[in-house]
């Protein structure tokens, strides 16, 4: 696309507004709509903004700026932008003049959140994944897994055995954690399989460290602001990685996996890979690596030394709506145990055993 196409920018935040709605963030909603409508020229970040040269909707372009605004509301830097976030309704008038007084005057803050791409680590996916590495141990005899994600961002949901869950009546986790999941449910519960995680492992481009007050911002920033519950659990799950930082490595997921897989497994343990809304921001060379990897070493994976990758991404034959697959090694079957929305809020479980 040419440098300076306003109109598909503006069109990505019209699109980006739509999202939020659907999943329950009018505030966020309200927000891109006003600077895909009303920002123009006159400021630097308006500039830079309306003259992007990539993909505004593949580069999450209006996601870029509202976690920067977020982020400097929560600094204290923006007061009166400040006054008109949540718990405030969304007014659209008085909000408008205050973002257009933020981008006017908090350039050199705003520009260092479009250089890169947003980075969450939704915690309530964890109540997606936990379900699925109970249907893993049942399937596998109860064996402790160890646990390697792709994409694992911060690694909070590397800690998901850590939390407290509600699974359709199914209790599951640690019943004094502070992270609570109960994700709304149809289906019958998963499995009363307990899951034993022995070691936990994951790769990022860019792991966070929970730990660093920096990188607790960029986590935070980019969770709506109208969605308390999130911000909530977000908060907890990060004290919980400060106090007991979850083992991350800087690499490219499919390099990374190749040299894990090539050591030999720990008999009667399960090897688990997986990953959760982060395959769509993997160049498709990468995304085929990972394939051929796991094809190769689940060939010679064995009863007492399985394999499984969970799989929690969008579905492109559903409109994106992400679905959660399970494929065990050996003989490689994939089946389809559940879908879900890409926050985690509801899950329809439809299990291995069908």
């Amino acid at each position: 696309m040419a440098s300076g196409d306003g109109g598909r920018v503006r069109r990505a935040f019209a699109v980006q507004a739509g999202h939020c709605e659907r999943m329950g963030s009018p505030f966020t909603a309200t927000l891109c709509r006003l600077l895909g409508e009303r920002l123009d020229d006159r400021t630097a970040i308006g500039r830079r903004v309306l003259g992007w040269s990539g993909d505004p909707e593949l580069d999450a372009l209006p996601l870029r700026l509202a976690g920067g605004l977020h982020a400097l509301v929560r600094r204290g830097r923006l007061p009166a932008l400040a006054a008109l976030y949540p718990p405030a309704p969304p007014d659209p008038e008085p909000l408008w003049t205050a973002l257009s007084d933020a981008v006017a005057t908090a350039e050199a803050d705003l520009g260092p959140w479009l250089d890169g791409p947003p980075q969450t680590n939704e915690v309530a996916r964890s109540g997606v994944l936990m379900p699925g590495l109970m249907a893993v141990a049942a399937a596998t005899g109860g064996r402790p897994v160890v646990l390697w994600e792709l994409g694992a961002s911060g690694g909070l949901n590397l800690r998901l055995d850590r939390y407290a869950y509600d699974l359709g009546g199914r209790a599951a986790g640690e019943a004094e954690s502070p992270v609570r999941l109960a994700p709304a449910w149809s289906g019958s519960p998963p499995p009363d399989a307990p899951v034993r995680i022995i070691e936990r492992r994951g790769v990022d481009l860019n792991p966070l460290d929970a730990g660093l007050p920096a990188d607790r911002e960029r986590l935070t920033a980019y969770v709506w602001p109208d969605q308390r519950e999130r911000l909530a659990r977000i908060e907890a799950a990060l004290a919980l990685a400060a106090a007991d930082p979850p083992p991350l490595d800087r690499a490219a997921a499919g390099d990374w996996l190749a040299l894990r897989l090539a050591a030999s497994p720990l008999p009667g343990t399960v090897r688990v890979i997986q990953h959760s809304i982060a395959l769509q921001y993997f160049p498709p060379a990468e995304r085929a690596r990972i394939a051929a990897r796991l094809d190769e070493a689940g060939a010679s994976a064995t009863p007492d030394a399985p394999l499984a990758r969970l799989a929690y991404e969008a579905d492109p034959t559903r409109a994106g709506l992400p679905i959660l697959d399970l494929t065990l090694w050996p003989g490689g079957e994939t089946r389809r145990i559940a879908t879900a929305d890409a926050h985690g809020r509801a899950v329809r479980w439809r299990g291995w055993d069908r």
